[in-house]
């Protein structure tokens, strides 16, 4: 009897212990979904006009943020070993993120916060689309019919980019956050062995890099100061910090549906603060794009659920 029980008792502290890994990977990923969230509300408030100057700042203090999670983490030896070795696919997705950031901080200026957001929700399956373009991935018939209903969505908030309503370059440049974005999804999904982390802090400092070299200066009041570190560190920063570390302790699938948090709340944070208002276009094809993929993403999760596997991470 006593050596029945001591495997009961393991396995269900075992049990314990994985449930208790979820509920905190879970509430990480909404943390940095929520944070994430602020970034239009944020990105509105500042009064400076030169977007490389905010691109510079917002690239140091997210590096530097980021670079003090590692050291506080890994200590300096593990922090310099993560930089060794993320290889040539960790540049690749340090070069799609400084890519992102930047067209995410130039959309800003020519388009509405909504618009990028909510093409951003549709990375998911564009990832899926790449994956099997490039790597000859399957794709079932669901998410097929999941990536049909994104591009429709798209061209319904790009529609008014044809007419002279709205500039063409700002809902570009959302599409090109998303595609960038869905670029790193697929890098890394090929190279499991890429470290998220060091990857975006490379791109954080490759966006300095270039907000420095093509800013017409650096001094920003102190008002844009304050937001500017709001922006970096904690809007950017501290938000992939919490995500690269939840979502590591639950299902993709999970981890996908807490992040839909940002293009939800995003919008609502912009129209509180700025009274800035999506155009009818925007919610319909956002809405669109939206419902593809939480039906998609409750699709994965009820496939999980039958066959008892775990989702690749």
């Amino acid at each position: 009897m006593r050596e029945e029980t001591v495997p009961a008792t393991a396995s269900a502290a075992a049990s314990a212990a994985g449930a208790a890994d979820t509920r905190r990977g879970a509430l990480m990923v909404f943390a940095a979904a929520m944070a994430w969230s602020f970034g239009g509300a944020i990105g509105r408030a500042l009064e400076t006009t030169d977007s490389w100057a905010i691109v510079a700042w917002r690239s140091f203090f997210a590096a530097a943020f980021l670079v003090a999670f590692m050291l506080r983490r890994d200590g300096m030896a593990g922090t310099v070993r993560l930089f060794r070795t993320i290889g040539v696919p960790g540049v690749v997705v340090a070069l799609c993120f400084a890519s992102s950031s930047i067209a995410f901080i130039v959309a800003l200026s020519y388009t509405t916060v909504a618009n990028i957001l909510l093409m951003q929700a549709g990375v998911p399956l564009i990832a899926a689309l790449m994956g099997a373009i490039f790597l000859r991935e399957k794709v079932d018939l669901v998410t097929w019919g999941a990536i049909a209903m994104v591009a429709c969505g798209i061209m319904v908030m790009v529609w008014d980019s044809f007419s002279t309503a709205i500039s063409p370059i700002g809902d570009g440049l959302a599409f090109a956050i998303a595609f960038f974005f869905a670029l790193a999804t697929v890098v890394t999904r090929r190279y499991s062995g890429v470290r998220m982390t060091p990857a975006v802090t490379l791109g954080a400092l490759i966006g300095l890099a270039f907000g420095v070299s093509l800013s017409s200066g650096l001094v920003v009041s102190l008002h844009d100061f304050f937001y500017l570190f709001l922006f970096g560190a904690l809007n950017l920063g501290l938000g992939l910090a919490l995500f690269v570390t939840g979502a590591r302790l639950i299902p993709s699938a999970l981890a996908a549906l807490l992040s839909l948090c940002e293009p939800i709340f995003g919008p609502i944070w912009v129209g509180l603060f700025h009274d800035e208002t999506p155009a009818t276009r925007t919610l319909i094809g956002g809405s669109i794009v939206f419902l593809a993929l939480f039906a998609h993403i409750l699709w994965q999760w009820h496939m999980h659920r039958r066959t008892a596997l775990p989702l690749p991470r």
